[in-house]
């Protein structure tokens, strides 16, 4: 079994190499019909792959994670996305109850403690969501590009998601910012107005903010912890302990 998905997922890095953007995706979306699902948090990346999907009428499920610690500016860029497009964006969000007992518990701002901490509200509020919105499925859709962090480097444009078990491509994997940006400028794509202000890469609105000049891509996200792989759980799990100390200002 194990040697099958090897060959399939080594088949598609063959095949889609060399594709452009859309050819990837028109490619993947024949290949598995009805079982290939795309994520968007309306960042810029995602929402070239949004464009493209419902411009060319693709049979690709377009939805997000709301975790309801989302900024303003991105709810603002979901409603102009589905007045631009026409085109339903289904929503995934936590359990009630988790966040309930999580919030009268913890509190809510728990998430700056630890890592622990942390990784246990990216689960409630993102990946056991994002398991319900994958269920069923056979490919997995990102708006991943490997400039975004050392991490990501380290990943290829197609692999085998093993605790998803399905396949993952990143159709903008070897796109710059610079690429992006051009490109949703020459469509007018609407795009996340925070992009303008210092934020490449945007998550709940606790756990976000802008980067400084020559930071890392991903140095915005959960900034008070150590640099380091970060990621919420969503497409890896990697952190080390550590704590900003503008944080003790936000627990005290």
């Amino acid at each position: 079994m194990q040697v099958a998905l090897e060959g399939l997922v080594e088949d598609l890095r063959h095949r889609l190499a060399g594709q452009s953007v859309t050819d990837t995706l028109e490619l993947i979306a024949d290949h598995f019909p009805d079982k290939v699902a795309f994520s968007t948090s309306f960042g810029l990346e995602d929402q070239i792959l949004t464009h493209l999907i419902f411009s060319h009428n693709l049979p690709i499920r377009v939805f997000t994670l709301d975790t309801g610690r989302n900024f303003q500016e991105t709810y603002s860029t979901w409603n102009k996305t589905l007045l631009r497009y026409q085109k339903p964006i289904e929503v995934y969000a936590p359990q009630r109850e988790s966040i309930e007992h999580l919030v009268q518990q913890k509190g809510p701002n728990s998430f700056y403690e630890s890592i622990e901490a942390r990784k246990e509200c990216c689960h409630i509020r993102k990946v056991e969501p994002l398991g319900r919105a994958l269920a069923g499925q056979r490919v997995w859709l990102t708006g991943i590009r490997a400039e975004q962090s050392p991490n990501r480097q380290n990943m290829h444009a197609v692999e085998w998601d093993a605790g998803h078990q399905l396949i993952k491509v990143h159709p903008l994997f070897d796109w710059t910012w610079d690429e992006a940006w051009e490109y949703v400028r020459e469509h007018s794509i609407p795009f996340n107005p925070l992009h303008q202000q210092g934020f490449v890469s945007i998550g709940c609105a606790p756990c976000t903010r802008a980067i400084k000049p020559g930071e890392d891509f991903r140095a915005g996200r959960w900034w008070w912890e150590e640099q380091a792989a970060k990621e919420c759980g969503l497409h890896s799990t990697a952190a080390h302990e550590g704590r900003d100390p503008v944080v003790e200002k936000l627990l005290a």
